[in-house]
């Protein structure tokens, strides 16, 4: 498997940077834009989460996730004045009240319970911060793939995140290098990063974020799923609730009818 893999991904890297040098005038002229996608889902976003998750609970971080939908209808209308329908806005409700269901195990006054300190507040800059990314991202060149998009905005992303990281270091932390934290760095590397991110946008780009972002509420649903297939943990009739609010809000915000074009760089 490893010998299969590295050819191919050998290839498309090949692929990816000959894309970069033959859309060079391209990137240059929208060298603002790649800045700001860069700055945000290479180094903001992932430091803001990663910093928030370290003071607040799972509960907390997940429900504050599924935040971002709203987010991204209120700033598409608000400062771009998109279209709006009313199925839109009940889909994406729907599917978030689907994610209250299953986060408070059908007991909903367990969010009272809830307690918010400094990281929550971080995770909530951060989800404003993914939704304006989402947003933005109506305005990513459309002659280049998913993958040469990325990784320009990789490269811009990459100088601030590695000051960011030097400051860190300045200030006496970091990491010790062994097995189990080169496996987790692979990981996040890989899935969190690469790929979940070529999967959101090639979505966004084709659908629109109104419509992209509500599957963001799609994370405890599979969550529960992976649980029950791997942790044995039997489902409950209010993961079934929920789960039967979220596909149904999802499919009344993807089969809303609003017109919204999509705007290239």
């Amino acid at each position: 498997m490893r010998q299969r893999s590295w050819p191919v991904a050998r290839s498309t890297l090949s692929f990816v940077i000959r894309e970069l040098i033959a859309h060079k005038a391209e990137i240059l002229r929208a060298w603002k834009l790649f800045f700001v996608l860069g700055l945000i889902n290479v180094a903001v976003f992932n430091t803001l989460c990663y910093a928030g998750l370290r003071h607040t609970t799972a509960t907390n971080a997940v429900l504050l996730n599924s935040t971002v939908p709203v987010f991204i209808l209120l700033i598409g209308w608000l400062a771009l004045r998109e279209p709006l329908s009313l199925r839109q806005v009940a889909g994406v409700l729907l599917s978030m009240i689907g994610v209250i269901v299953i986060v408070a195990h059908g007991d909903l006054q367990m969010l009272f319970t809830l307690r918010l300190n400094i990281g929550d507040v971080w995770l909530l800059i951060a989800m404003v911060i993914w939704a304006i990314y989402t947003v933005l991202l109506r305005w990513s060149p459309v002659r280049m793939s998913t993958g040469a998009s990325l990784a320009a905005m990789i490269l811009f992303g990459l100088p601030p995140l590695a000051v960011m990281y030097a400051v860190e270091l300045a200030s006496g932390a970091g990491f010790r290098l062994s097995s189990a934290s080169a496996a987790t760095l692979a990981y996040y590397g890989v899935f969190p990063s690469v790929l979940a991110y070529l999967f959101y946008n090639r979505g966004v780009v084709e659908i629109g974020a109104n419509r992209a972002g509500v599957f963001v509420h799609l994370v405890p649903v599979f969550g529960f799923i992976l649980s029950a297939l791997f942790l044995d943990e039997p489902p409950r009739m209010y993961h079934v609730v929920g789960m039967i609010c979220v596909f149904f809000g999802i499919w009344l915000c993807t089969s809303a009818r609003v017109r919204g074009p999509r705007t290239a760089a």
